[in-house]
């Protein structure tokens, strides 16, 4: 089966994350570029052939809106320079919370990002840690859902923790944490929260054993750091010993970190799917990066090698 050069091209966002990908691949960045216009229009453009190419743009849609565009746009492009296929790497899926119709009269935003994906010519996805898993259904397209805890598990095996419990912050998250605390052998811990309203935690309580315990509480992403801060300091006010945290993508909107640094959290781990604020305080954080695992499956699907061995859960 023939195999078509590959390329590597990142939004401008993502650079940074994309350099270290093509480094693991073993090779370099194409060159492309963005043209601005004064207002705010862009115009992403190839500077060398990619015809014939199997063409990989690695970009996290952070904040959502920009960076989605540019990397329609830059599908778009590589589509009509005659690229052999057109893999979009998103590390971070935007709009992945927006998986359904929970109130009347209210879009299905994840939907729709998979239809103007495929609409401008995207052949295959890969990301990492779905908001929702049936987000995957809403392709007709391959999707190569990846999993965070490759890197999180190896990590907190190397800490050595005694007494360590794993802690979904809600129930939603609860099919993680258990998958989590089998990788661990680790007994479990739920949060149940209520809401006062969107991105407003009302109280929270444990299900579980909590005192004299050291407890990784896991989760796909964190935003306004609300939940993730109350959970910790529910779980140290009931007798734990230790809250550490492992989250996949680090949205950190608003008063994210300030409230991160004022709460018990010990250690916040995340991955570089989305950069971190280097003007901020930074000092409960560790960033693990996802350059690795996203070269190797880029490796095996450019190759055309089973993938299955990659899907650490």
């Amino acid at each position: 089966m023939a195999i078509h050069k590959i390329k590597f091209f990142a939004g401008r966002d993502s650079r940074y994350l994309a350099e270290k990908i093509a480094a693991s691949y073993g090779t370099t960045l194409g060159d492309s570029e963005v043209l601005c216009f004064s207002d705010g229009e862009f115009q992403p453009r190839y500077n060398e052939s990619i015809r014939g190419c199997t063409v990989f743009i690695v970009q996290s849609t952070f904040p959502p809106s920009d960076n989605l565009m540019e990397l329609l746009m830059m599908a778009d492009a590589a589509r009509r320079a005659s690229a052999h296929q057109v893999i979009a790497v998103m590390p971070y899926f935007g709009w992945a919370r927006q998986d359904r119709k929970d109130c009347p009269r209210v879009p299905i935003g994840a939907k729709l990002v998979a239809n103007m994906l495929m609409a401008a010519g995207v052949d295959r996805i890969m990301t990492m840690d779905l908001h929702a898993d049936q987000i995957q259904g809403f392709f007709d397209i391959p999707v190569d859902a990846l999993y965070a805890s490759g890197i999180f598990v190896p990590y907190m095996r190397s800490l050595n923790i005694p007494d360590l419990s794993i802690a979904a912050p809600d129930m939603g998250g609860a099919k993680r944490a258990n998958t989590y605390a089998k990788l661990l052998e680790t007994p479990i811990i739920i949060s149940h929260k209520e809401r006062a309203k969107a991105n407003v935690v009302g109280k929270m309580t444990a299900i579980g054993e909590v005192e004299g315990r050291n407890i990784l509480i896991v989760d796909d992403m964190i935003d306004t750091a609300g939940t993730i801060c109350m959970a910790a300091d529910m779980l140290m006010a009931k007798g734990a010993k230790s809250v550490r945290a492992a989250i996949t993508h680090p949205v950190l909107s608003g008063q994210a970190y300030e409230k991160i640094n004022a709460s018990a959290l010990e250690e916040v781990i995340v991955t570089d799917t989305i950069p971190l604020k280097q003007d901020k305080d930074l000092h409960k954080f560790t960033v693990l990066s996802v350059a690795d695992i996203f070269a190797d499956v880029i490796e095996r699907v450019h190759n055309y090698k089973p993938i299955s061995p990659v899907f650490f859960k």
